[in-house]
């Protein structure tokens, strides 16, 4: 059986190549032929000899995912696509072009075990973890058909990228690597909803990765009843774990607060925000509810989101309202996936 060598690290091409007898320039020639150019045929890489690419063929591959199903919003430039896992599983990906960036949102699980009440990620339960290649070939299909630069990544599509570590650590890694994409790692945000242990872990690496923190409710009372997590992680604890990452990582964080109508969008309860984030260097991000079958809750009214953003505001928190981006090809986290799998 063929290594596929998509995924590998740079270390890792130097390991192959010396075993190859290859001189070192040319695992880091090889090394930017598969994470910098994102050719996947070896017949395409033309610094090597005729010798050299029918060997390489006949030891190694480097794979890619199939694409699933693309679809284009006709109301703000998004685009999304479903890729098919080698196992028959399938993840979503978010292509979002700003102003003056392009950012990647990507999937790091098959399916979600979290449960968030709200969130179609985890309707199927977690299928299994994806590999390292799985995630990066997300970013690399995407850039393939983007006329621009990637510039900014974003794990906070299916899935709970702190509960797959390495492969997700792995992944920065490599898209940060000079001979590959070079993306920054402080374009890269990592989104949890507070696997405690793990946020620590990745405050001792040390990398300026900007922390997403999912926390829709202000007190653990509400939290419980909205995400499962809760229960194993108070909140108390998840911000003593996120005031631990700032202040090793130096970092602004972002709080995803996602918007319910009459659940978790009263004054009394922006209130209670205010009060649970003084002293954090953060920002707000208020999502208002995008509706799925499955759940009862629907969005407020634009109102109610004005007057909560106002609370805050005047707290001097930082508070955005997230841009209501391709609703009109569902793309909130797993809701294509989800319609792809009901076969709707």
């Amino acid at each position: 059986m063929k290594t596929n060598i998509q995924g590998l690290t740079a270390e890792e091409f130097d390991a192959l190549m010396k075993a190859q007898g290859e001189p070192a320039y040319r695992a880091r020639q090889l090394f930017q032929w598969v994470h910098q150019k994102l050719v996947t045929d070896f017949e395409a890489m033309t610094n090597f000899s005729k010798v050299q690419r029918e060997r390489f063929t006949s030891l190694w591959e480097v794979r890619h995912l199939g694409i699933e199903a693309v679809e284009q919003s006709k109301t703000s430039p998004t685009r999304k696509y479903l890729f098919k896992l080698p196992d028959g599983e399938g993840v979503e990906s978010v292509l979002m072009i700003f102003e003056n960036r392009l950012s990647a949102c990507v999937s790091t699980q098959a399916g979600c075990a979290y449960g968030c009440v709200f969130c179609a990620s985890g309707l199927f339960g977690l299928k299994r973890n994806l590999e390292c290649w799985e995630i990066l070939d997300q970013v690399y299909s995407m850039q393939r058909n983007a006329t621009e630069r990637i510039s900014n990544i974003v794990f906070m599509g299916t899935g709970e990228p702190l509960a797959n570590y390495d492969n997700t650590l792995k992944t920065i890694r490599l898209l940060n690597n000079p001979n590959g994409l070079g993306i920054g790692m402080r374009h890269m945000t990592v989104s949890t909803v507070g696997n405690v242990p793990m946020i620590l872990k990745l405050a001792d690496e040390g990398h300026p990765i900007r922390l997403a923190v999912s926390l829709h409710a202000p007190n653990d009372e509400l939290r419980d009843k909205l995400m499962p997590v809760n229960k194993k992680y108070k909140i108390g604890e998840l911000l003593e774990a996120c005031r631990t990452y700032q202040s090793k990582v130096k970092r602004r964080m972002t709080f995803e607060y996602t918007l319910i109508d009459n659940v978790n969008d009263s004054p009394s309860l922006a209130h209670q925000l205010v009060n649970l984030l003084r002293g954090f260097r953060c920002h707000v991000n208020l999502i208002p509810l995008n509706p799925m079958d499955e759940y009862k809750g629907k969005a407020p009214s634009r109102n109610r989101v004005m007057a909560f953003q106002a609370i805050l505001e005047e707290a001097r928190i930082p508070v955005t309202v997230r841009e209501e981006r391709g609703q009109d090809i569902t793309a909130a986290c797993g809701q294509l996936r989800r319609r792809m799998m009901k076969g709707a």
